[in-house]
This record gives C-alpha cells, sequence and structure tokens, in this order.
C-alpha cells in the first residue's frame, strides 16, 4: 500500500505543531506528547475501520484528532505507517491489547478477560477487537489486520494454554471474546441502560471461557 498523499508525506513540520495548543502541549509535557499520540491513533483506527484505505486522509485523521496534519507527519511519516500503526491491536499507542488482555494466571483467565475487555471498551469508547470483523479496508488491509489478530491475540493465548487442542481452544475463545463485543455493542454500545455490572457479566460470561482455557 502506497500513500495517496505525497504532498503529506513530505511536508515540512513547522514549529507550530498542533491545532488548538497541541504543538505546544507536545513540546511543554510529556503528557501533552503522550494526549496527542493516543488521539491521533483513536482517530486513525476509527478512520481505517470504517473507511477503505483509499478513501482516508491524513487531513480528516487530523481533523478528528484535533492535531494538525504536520504532527501527524512528525509523529508517523506517512499514511501506510500510520495504518501500520494501527494495525496492531493496541489499548494504548505504545501497549499492545495482549498484554492488558492475558495478564492473569490461567485458573482466573476466564474472569480477567470479561472484565478487561469491558474496561477497555469504557475506556477507548469502542471495541478493540471488533474491527478485524468489520474492517472495510480492502483484501490487503483485511488480510494485514486478521494476520496480526491471530498473532497478537489467538497464537500469543494458544501458547499460554496446556493441554490437548490448544489452537483450536484459542480460536474459540477468541471467537467468544468477539461474540461478547459485538453483544455489547448491539446493547450497550453506551455502556448505560442496563443494571448489569461487569462483575455479573463476568459472573455470567466468565465460566464458558474458563472451560475453554482450562480444556475441561
Amino acid at each position: 500500500m502506497s500513500s495517496s498523499e505525497e504532498p503529506l508525506a513530505t511536508a515540512s513540520v513547522t514549529a507550530d505543531d498542533g491545532a488548538g495548543g497541541e504543538g505546544r502541549a507536545e513540546a511543554g509535557t510529556e503528557a501533552g506528547a503522550g494526549t496527542g499520540r493516543e488521539a491521533i491513533v483513536r482517530a486513525a483506527r476509527r478512520a481505517f475501520t470504517l473507511r477503505p484505505y483509499a478513501e482516508v486522509t491524513m487531513r480528516g485523521i487530523a481533523a478528528d484528532a484535533g492535531v494538525s496534519p504536520s504532527l501527524i507527519v512528525k509523529r508517523f511519516g506517512s499514511k501506510e505507517a500510520l495504518f501500520n500503526t494501527v494495525a496492531d491491536f493496541r489499548s494504548t499507542a505504545d501497549e499492545l491489547f495482549a498484554d492488558e488482555l492475558f495478564a492473569a494466571a490461567p485458573a482466573v483467565l476466564g474472569r480477567h478477560l470479561v472484565l478487561t475487555m469491558v474496561g477497555l471498551r469504557d475506556r477507548l469508547r469502542g471495541d478493540p477487537l471488533l474491527r478485524v470483523v468489520f474492517s472495510l479496508g480492502i483484501e490487503d488491509e483485511r488480510t494485514l489486520l486478521r494476520a496480526r489478530f491471530r498473532e497478537q491475540i489467538t497464537d500469543r493465548l494458544a501458547a499460554r494454554l496446556t493441554g490437548p487442542d490448544a489452537q483450536l481452544r484459542a480460536e474459540l475463545i477468541a471467537g467468544q471474546l468477539l461474540g461478547l463485543g459485538a453483544t455489547l455493542s448491539l446493547h450497550r454500545p453506551d455502556g448505560a441502560g442496563s443494571h448489569a455490572t461487569p462483575e455479573r457479566l463476568a459472573d455470567l460470561y466468565a465460566p464458558g471461557l474458563q472451560r475453554l482455557i482450562d480444556g475441561a
């Protein structure tokens, strides 16, 4: 894939890197820099999920993120480099989603998966996994997303499982997590309007996941 915005990819970066003070925040504090990067990654993730690669523009991502296009060029270099960054399944710009998702012992991993998924959905204002299903990109983009999903989610989980059929069980667990995300998106899109707490969701959903984790 190549960027359709060559002028932006080679644009010089001026001292005023951001819109609405974003560049000043970046220059002044590490927190400002982190916030700008996170905003760009969130906006890019939305853009590449909702539209084919060729239709996504750096200017559109910048407008959604509340920064200038030159800041994106400074941070990522080009649209292709930005796409490769957001093709990873990340909970932050610098942390893979799986780092949080699998940060529990196998004996309690099922409940941890549910609570982490719900928490990340609220924090990220969207499901961090469902874009592998609903991405509108061309075949090369969808293939890349699915390959990253297998590598970073399914294969990493399979490596933690013991007993027979570890890869198959990991695939079924990944499917269960996608199903949970789809259900919450349909019925609890903003996290409101339901009396079900994350703990109650875990009470109901985690036992099935745990059986697959245990291999029982």
